[in-house]
């Protein structure tokens, strides 16, 4: 949990009571403005949550591509030949296509 979480919240509590406060006195200036920083927690705790969840969906990609490496290694080490025979295959496939003679144009036709 992030810290803008937990700011978020004790405004947003901070601001209940505040604005309680302004009730129970009937001062509207205190009410207003204790809403108003329940607005703002609220908002700030919705940030933090975002952060949370980007921080959570970055370390999912992290873990994916250690796990995809894996596979792709323990494949190269149980079939080395298949893998020398697939970069062959790349390799040539890279060398036509960067090496094809240029397009005939309309006045050489």
């Amino acid at each position: 949990m992030t810290d803008e979480r937990i700011e978020g919240r004790l405004r947003n509590m901070g601001g209940k009571v505040e604005e309680g406060f302004g009730k129970a006195v009937g001062d509207t200036a205190t009410e207003a403005r204790g809403r108003l920083n329940q607005a703002a927690g609220a908002v700030q705790e919705a940030y933090g949550r975002t952060v949370d969840a980007a921080a959570e969906g970055a370390r999912s990609v992290r873990d994916a591509a250690v796990a995809g490496h894996d596979v792709v290694e323990r494949f190269m080490k149980e079939n080395p030949h298949t893998t020398a025979l697939i970069a062959l295959g790349i390799g040539l496939l890279i060398g036509y296509t960067a090496h094809r003679p240029p397009p005939r144009r309309w006045w050489e036709r």
